[in-house]
This record gives C-alpha cells, structure tokens and sequence, in this order.
C-alpha cells in the first residue's frame, strides 16, 4: 500500500485525551485528562457541571476550547468509523467516514446525549452487527485495517464496532463518536481537523482516535489488567516523559486511561512518522480512519 505521506502538524500547546463512553442513560464511564506542552504530569478535569461527563459535555467543552486557550491535540478513545467492506453499502458511491457520520447522526438522532446504538438497530443496518447472545452463525467479525494492524504491532487487539455488546461497549461507543464528529464539525468549520480524514494545517483543534491499551505498551507495561494504583500510574508516566499526574483519589481505570494517554499523545505528536504510518493508505485515510499510534 502507497501511505498518504503527512509531515508532523505544527506544535501544539495541550493535549486531551478522552476515555470513552456508549452507555445509555447515567453512566461514569467517561474521564478526561490533559497535559500541556512541555513535561509536566497530566491532569484530570472535572466535569463543567455536575458530577459526571456525558457525551454532551465533551462535545460542548471541546467546541468552547477549539480556538480559546492554545492549539489542541484531541483523543478520542472510540472507532471513527466503521470496516467499510461493509459500511460502503450504506453510502452512495464514493461516499466517505463524513458522509457515515452524517448518517448515523440522522438515523439516531433522536436519541439524546448523542447515543448511537439506534443506527445499529435501525431494520436497514442490524443484520451487519453482533448484538449480544452467541455469535450469529455465518457472521465474521469485520475489522478495519488500523485495528488489525494495532494487532500485528502487539499493541493491544481493538474489537470490531460492529460489535454491540461487552465490557468494552466498542460497538455503541463507536456509533455516539461518530455522531460527536459531525456535530463538531458542523459547528467548529475551519477551526477543527479529524486526523487521518483531513490534513491538519492551522486549525485549533485536532482530533484523532486513540487506544488507550497502546500508549500502555509503548510506556512498557505488557498487563491487561486496568492500574488503579498511583505508583505504577506515575511509572508509566515517567516513560512516556511525563511528570507525575494531578488527580483524585480513588484513581477509577477510566481515569488512569485518559491520563497516560493525554501524555502518550505529547509524545508521539511531533514524530512525523506517527502522521504517516506505512499501513495508512489514502482510501483507507478517507474511509476508514486511523488508531493514532498504530504502524501498520
């Protein structure tokens, strides 16, 4: 594969990361961290309102920064889009992950805080997702290429987002993300670029999708296990060449993903290598989506 050759963006001032969430209703199982420029430690942001972030609260603090405070690197720990082997029957020809986002967002768009799952659910698109129960009979998990490719690095087995169901929530996760994009960028236009979509030039805000069980390994820890504790959080930090994190106890694993990824993406951002991975095509950069971090 030809990759869509990118140089390094130009500095960015913070770095955010976002531990993801496709639950329905009350849930807290999302977390947000950031880092500025520089080596300090991470720190975890509380929610502008009340004791939980949703969907909706990201989306609006992510709008009320783009521009205001400093150029930003956004992660996002979801799927931007779907394998599209199969979500390219769902577009008109040519259509793009844009054209996808704008058409979960109308199928779901009655469903509040940006929920999702209605898209899978929606008696045109069901047949193509695992919705829970044993795996369907004659039904092979998709994958897009970064997610597969996330695998050959041995950083981490992302699963598929046409599965709808597990701790994990991939599937439902992946749905709400994308009805965040377009929200974003039907509000933030020219003041925001999603990675590998478009090129970033001088916009505000980047936003690319990370796996947070990435930036783990590369800090060098090879468990599965979630860490909730500060020690080994502060290791991995520290491997990242990162200072100590400011947070709250008890450390939750949603927090302690957001914090080592906010200092993963400082790390990685000015590699220009990370924005052009071998494994990164143009069709799949218009298409599929990236992991950020991911080779290939």
């Amino acid at each position: 594969m030809t990759s869509r050759k990118q140089t390094a963006p130009a500095a960015f001032d913070r770095f955010v990361a976002i531990d993801w969430s496709g639950a329905v209703g009350a849930y807290d199982g999302i977390a947000v961290a950031e880092c500025r420029a520089g080596a300090g430690g991470p720190v975890l942001l509380p929610p502008p309102s009340g004791r939980r972030w949703t969907r909706t609260a990201v989306a609006g603090w992510l709008e009320a920064q783009a521009g205001d405070g400093g150029r930003i690197l956004a992660g996002i720990d979801c799927a931007f889009s779907l394998p599209f082997a199969v979500a390219a029957g769902y577009l008109p020809p040519g259509g793009g992950a844009r054209a996808l986002w704008a058409l979960v967002d109308r199928v779901a768009a009655e469903a509040p805080d940006f929920h999702g799952a209605g898209f899978a659910r929606h008696a045109d698109y069901t047949a193509d997702f695992w919705h829970r129960g044993p795996r369907p009979a004659g039904w092979v998990e998709p994958h897009r290429a970064a997610e597969l490719a996330c695998r050959r690095d041995r950083l981490g087995a992302p699963d598929s987002p046409f599965k709808q169901f597990g701790p994990k929530t991939v599937g439902p996760g992946a749905l709400a993300g994308m009805r965040v994009l377009h929200h974003l960028r039907t509000r933030l236009d020219g003041r925001l670029a999603v990675w590998p979509f478009e090129a970033p030039a001088a916009q505000p805000l980047v936003m690319v999708e990370i796996f947070p069980r990435l930036f783990w390994r590369r800090s060098g820890r090879t468990a599965s296990a979630k860490v909730r504790d500060r020690a080994e959080l502060d290791a991995a930090l520290a491997q990242l060449g990162s200072g100590p994190a400011a947070a709250p106890d008890p450390l939750t694993d949603h927090a302690t993903d957001a914090l080592v990824a906010a200092a993963g993406l400082r790390m990685l951002a000015a590699d220009p290598a990370v924005w052009s991975p071998p494994g990164l095509d143009p069709a799949t950069a218009r298409t599929e989506g990236w992991i950020f971090g991911v080779r290939g």
